[in-house]
């Protein structure tokens, strides 16, 4: 049996990433002086525009205005041109201070019985199809836009502007004894970037092939079947907030696993570690992740949920897809976990060591599949006693 499975990527330069990315510098920024932030900041933008708002309570004295610009400049959006431009664009705030009646569950208590800062369920997946326990899709859609961005930035293709999306389908085999879903072929891959006005289209598809695509897809997944749709629109001169409005936390299958597994709906950036949206995702994966890596199963979607204020997580939840190895169950598997991993928010924040300035590079290029930076904790699978 074959089935066909899509995931996409958005780039730093598209205006929900850059929301993203400013409300993540401005928790970092906050991190970096006082640890203990509490910070839950989300962004908007427009053409010529930024706001952050939210509440912040933190003993860190920040210039957010300047952090702001930093991150819009380090983005790329440095002249009227490109349609936007971080010396001139106009920058408000509206940002007060968290509420008490919030802040009473979690402030002042023993940091391993810091209660969650709000109820909701987390999900974390993991799949052996990748080296990165990634979904395929998920791991190329995100690899071309990061290869995308670099050529941008080291003027490989000096017409290639900040906004960008891909889209990546695979084909899949599912074996019809284990029910495993095995990738076979890159079915079709959708580019659509921000250009300059000056370059035709003939270029940007001849240049997208051989500097983006090339490099990034391993050949085995290519065939002569499969279908390219480069800037299939014909046109993407005007982008970025100019383009679109954008708003932290609208990117959050872009930012998890590409559509794979499931997700809660609670946004990342933004949210300091006592937010289980974030904190309680991450150790998610990093169970997800733990239980692939051990040999336990080969899929693994994991749920924690939680409730404000209360530490200990109202209920865990393992699901292998029926790939569990050894002889054992999903509930096998789940008491594993509760064996294994101390869900407290509190001890969670500490042994990942979330109180990091860190959150600025997760806004871009996904949360999870990191495995190159040591910063990414929730990504270095635990040993698991079974």
């Amino acid at each position: 049996m074959e089935i066909l499975f899509t995931s996409e990527s958005v780039s730093e330069g598209h205006p929900d990433k850059m929301c993203d990315q400013v409300s993540d510098a401005i928790l970092d920024a906050c991190l970096a002086q006082d640890p203990m932030s509490r910070v839950a900041c989300e962004s908007a933008t427009k053409t010529g525009m930024v706001m952050a708002f939210g509440e912040i309570t933190t003993k860190a004295v920040v210039d957010y205005n300047k952090v702001i610009r930093d991150t819009v400049e380090k983005i790329g959006y440095d002249d009227g041109n490109k349609g936007f431009d971080y010396k001139s664009c106009s920058v408000m705030l509206a940002i007060e201070q968290q509420s008490p009646d919030i802040a009473q569950g979690i402030a002042n208590v023993d940091p391993d019985n810091l209660g969650a800062g709000d109820q909701g369920h987390m999900f974390g997946y993991a799949t052996d199809e990748t080296e990165e326990l990634m979904p395929l899709t998920h791991i190329l859609a995100t690899k071309l836009i990061t290869r995308l961005t670099e050529v941008r930035k080291k003027n490989i293709l000096t017409w290639l502007r900040p906004d960008a999306k891909s889209q990546v389908t695979v084909e899949y085999i599912k074996d019809p004894e284990t029910k495993i879903l095995i990738p076979k072929r890159v079915h079709t891959i959708v580019i659509s970037t921000q250009h300059s006005p000056d370059v035709t289209n003939e270029q940007i598809r001849a240049d997208l092939m051989e500097h983006v695509i090339k490099p990034v897809i391993d050949p085995k997944w290519l065939d002569a079947k499969t279908i390219y749709h480069l800037n299939p629109s014909g046109r993407f001169v005007i982008g970025g907030p100019q383009g679109d409005a954008g708003l932290t936390g609208r990117k959050i299958i872009v930012d998890s696993y590409g559509g794979w597994g499931a997700h809660g709906g609670g946004a990342f950036s933004g949210k300091d570690p006592s937010k289980v949206d974030r904190s309680g995702a991450y150790a998610a994966r990093w169970i997800a992740k733990s239980l692939v890596a051990s040999g336990l199963c080969r899929r693994a979607l994991v749920q924690v949920s939680y409730s404000i204020g209360v530490a200990k997580p109202l209920s865990v939840y393992v699901n292998s897809y029926g790939s569990v190895t050894g002889g054992r169950t999903d509930e096998d598997l789940t008491q594993i976990v509760l064996n294994n991993f101390d869900l407290r928010p509190g001890v969670i924040i500490r042994t990942l060591q979330l109180r990091r300035p860190i959150y600025l590079k997760t806004a871009s290029g996904g949360h999870f599949g990191r495995i190159d930076d040591p910063d990414f904790s929730w990504e270095v699978p635990k040993k698991l006693a079974f």
